[in-house]
């Protein structure tokens, strides 16, 4: 079937989309789409995969599902769209990236600036029903999700990969840790940032890394 979206992602996931499992999902968002109010808005289902192609990928961090109030996602995980309050795991993520690297808390939570330069941020699930967490999961989106991961695990070299969270350290506990870097610590959400987020130094062991790959930091 004909899945739009980058072109380079398209190459490496083309076998999913025949998938009966993929079929099955795309019928079942299509429904979802069309009886509810649903997250993000369609055309920004794939944005991270847009905004980050798979040659240009870093970077990897690992959300969940998309936030589910209304004008809140935008198909990156942890991120808002422009004008939009910071939900409490965002305003976590800011104030370590302040103590880690002295950068001030931005105005806007868009983290588009972060993916353009080749940070992945994507969500193991990439709908949800309006006002209703978790209510796309295990209706296929954790395989197609998995798949892209096992791509750049298995094509690429030298990402750094940001698990935050028992979800994600599930969802990346097959990363090769000799090909790639793998960074854990617990989720940046205000019942567990306090037990080992604040103090990680993702971030500048991440600028690191990737200067030692010959590849310039991200600017965060």
């Amino acid at each position: 079937m004909d899945v739009k979206i980058e072109e380079s992602w398209k190459n490496k996931l083309s076998e999913e989309f025949e998938k009966e499992y993929f079929l099955s999902l795309t019928k079942f968002v299509r429904e979802e789409y069309r009886t509810h109010q649903v997250f993000p808005p369609g055309k920004m289902i794939f944005n991270a995969f847009d905004l980050c192609p798979f040659d240009k990928t870093r970077v990897v961090i690992i959300g969940q599902d998309p936030y589910h109030n209304v004008g809140q996602a935008h198909g990156l995980c942890f991120s808002v769209t422009e004008g939009t309050e910071f939900p409490p795991s965002l305003v976590n993520i800011f104030k370590e990236l302040n103590r880690d690297l002295g950068i001030a808390i931005p105005r806007s939570g868009n983290l588009e600036r972060w993916a353009r330069q080749g940070v992945l941020l994507l969500n193991a699930i990439l709908t949800v029903r309006a006002h209703e967490a978790l209510s796309h999961q295990n209706r296929g989106w954790e395989k197609f999700t998995d798949a892209a991961i096992n791509a750049l695990n298995r094509d690429s070299e030298g990402i750094v990969f940001m698990l935050w969270g028992n979800y994600a350290l599930r969802k990346g506990a097959s990363i090769d840790t000799s090909r790639h870097l793998v960074l854990k610590t617990v989720h940046p959400s205000p019942l567990s940032a306090s037990r080992g987020f604040f103090g990680c130094s993702h971030f500048s062991i991440c600028n690191d890394w990737l200067r030692s790959k010959g590849m310039a930091p991200v600017a965060w």
